[in-house]
C-alpha cells in the first residue's frame, strides 16, 4: 500500500490475485480510492497432484466484493496464462475489456466457445492512451513470443505505475517492430512510482538470442532434410510458425 503525503485521503493499492511466484493465473488489481482496474486474467494448468482438475483460475472474491469499483480489465497479450480465465470471469463481471487486435481476436474465440458475449471488448493500438476513471492507461509496444504484446503505463493521481507485461528485448524481431525503448526511457526520465516487470529467466546472466536465430536453424535443417519435417512449437508463437512457412 502506497501513500502520497499530499493526498492523505487517497490510497494507491497494488493487489496481486495470482501470478506471483507461480507460472500462470496472472491477475493484478490496481486500486486508487474507490476506483480500480484489473490487469490480465489468466489461468494455470493443473499440477500433477491436482487429479480431475482441468484448469486453475484465480480467486476473484475481492473483485466481486468490490464490483462497483471495477472500471475495466486491461490485457497485455494473448497467452492463456494472461487471458484464459476471462471466459469464466466475464460471466460474473460486465466491464470494458481493453486489448490489442490479436489479443482480443484470440479471446473472442475463447468467449464464443464458452457462450460468453463479446460486446465489451475494446480494441486498442500500441501507443494509444485510454482514460479509465482516474487512471490514464498507455499501451507500450514490447516484444514477446506472441505478437501484439504491450506493456502498460498507468498514470494515477498518486504517481506513475509501469507494468511491462511479459517481454523480451529483441533487437531484430521477425516483424521489425521493436520494443518501444524511447517510451520506456521517457517514462523513466519523468519518474516512475512502481515498476512491475515480468520476463522469464531474467534473473539469469547473459541474454536470449533473437527469434531470427531460430529461422537460421530452420533453414539449415530444412536444406538437409531428405523427407518429411515435423515441427512442434507453441501454437501462439505466430512468428515462429511464419518462419517455418517461409522456409
Amino acid at each position: 500500500m502506497l501513500r502520497n503525503e499530499q493526498r492523505n485521503d487517497l490510497k494507491l493499492q497494488i493487489i496481486p490475485l495470482g501470478g506471483l511466484g507461480e507460472i500462470g493465473k496472472n491477475m493484478t488489481v490496481i486500486r486508487c480510492g474507490d476506483e480500480m482496474i484489473l490487469i490480465d486474467a489468466g489461468l494455470m494448468f493443473p499440477e500433477n497432484d491436482m487429479l480431475g482438475v482441468d484448469l486453475v483460475i484465480p480467486d476473484i472474491s475481492y473483485i466481486l466484493d468490490n464490483e462497483k469499483c471495477l472500471k475495466a480489465i486491461i490485457l497485455t497479450h494473448g497467452h492463456e496464462d494472461h487471458i484464459g480465465a476471462l471466459p469464466y470471469i466475464m460471466k460474473q463481471l460486465s466491464v470494458p475489456v481493453y486489448g490489442t487486435k490479436l489479443t482480443l481476436g484470440i479471446l473472442e474465440g475463447r468467449l464464443k466457445e464458452n457462450g460468453v458475449d463479446s460486446g465489451n471488448l475494446r480494441v486498442v493500438s500500441q501507443g494509444e492512451i485510454v482514460s479509465i476513471g482516474c487512471f490514464s492507461v498507455g499501451f507500450i509496444r514490447v516484444n514477446h513470443s506472441i505478437p501484439d504484446s504491450v506493456g502498460l503505463s498507468i498514470r494515477t493521481p498518486l504517481g506513475m505505475i509501469v507494468h511491462t507485461g511479459d517481454f523480451k528485448f529483441d533487437y531484430t524481431p521477425i516483424d521489425g517492430k521493436m520494443t518501444d525503448f524511447r517510451k520506456l526511457a521517457d517514462l523513466g526520465n519523468k519518474g516512475v512510482l512502481v515498476l512491475l516487470a515480468d520476463s522469464t529467466n531474467s534473473e539469469r546472466e547473459g541474454h536470449t538470442p533473437s527469434e531470427k536465430t531460430v529461422g537460421l536453424a530452420f533453414n539449415r535443417e530444412f536444406q538437409n532434410a531428405s523427407g518429411r519435417i515435423i515441427v512442434a512449437t507453441f501454437s501462439s508463437n505466430v512468428h515462429r510458425i511464419q518462419q517455418v512457412i517461409d522456409m
